[in-house]
């Protein structure tokens, strides 16, 4: 997600209720892109070499966007400590973003084709994070829109504590939804 403003002016009021309305609009987008995948998985049945290659196709966007994530939120946390600049954590932050939304969008596309056993509690929790974890993203667009306009040399202890609040609920939510996710969907391929 590209975050629109020039380094170290304000946002309009206008500009935090376009967000609001964009995060809401990204919400229902998200939640149906979800209901639809999971719906698609219930009522089609891949198997032999086309199922093979939607889980080698599924693996590697969640590579792919897990591993953006991680280099973001290891950057983040750098930024936090004080060894890196909120400038450099927006740019990466910036370059990052396509690849975490189009790997995730892929796999819910690959997803669908996985025959996902709903009957298993533990497939459910690995939906529901997915599900969190998209939500989580999309709610950092209106912090990040914040933090874009301010400063370069802005440090974490810098932010008012709402915002600092927010950062860290969300880095805590995506961190545990990912590794849930993951491990669940490890775990479930080997049952």
């Amino acid at each position: 997600m590209t975050y629109s403003a020039a380094a170290g002016r304000r946002i309009p009021r206008k500009s935090h209720k376009s967000s609001r309305r964009l995060v809401g609009i990204l919400c229902v987008g998200a939640g149906v892109a979800w209901v639809l995948s999971v719906m698609l998985g219930l009522s089609v049945t891949v198997s032999g070499p086309p199922r093979a290659l939607a889980l080698s196709v599924h693996i590697l966007a969640m590579v792919l966007a897990f591993g953006a994530i991680l280099l973001v939120d290891w950057h983040g946390f750098l930024w936090l400590i004080g060894k890196r600049e909120l400038a450099e954590t927006i740019r990466l932050d910036g370059a990052a973003s396509p690849l975490i939304w189009s790997g995730t969008a892929a796999m819910l596309l690959t997803g669908a084709f996985l025959a996902p056993n709903v009957s298993n509690p533990w497939t459910i929790v690995k939906l529901g994070a997915v599900l969190v974890l998209m939500l989580n993203g999309i709610m950092l667009i209106p912090l990040m829109r914040r933090l874009v306009v301010m400063p370069p040399t802005t440090t974490f202890a810098g932010l008012p504590i709402g915002q600092r609040v927010h950062m860290l609920l969300c880095l805590a939510i995506s961190q545990v939804c990912w590794w849930t996710a993951i491990v669940v969907g490890f775990v479930n391929a080997e049952l």
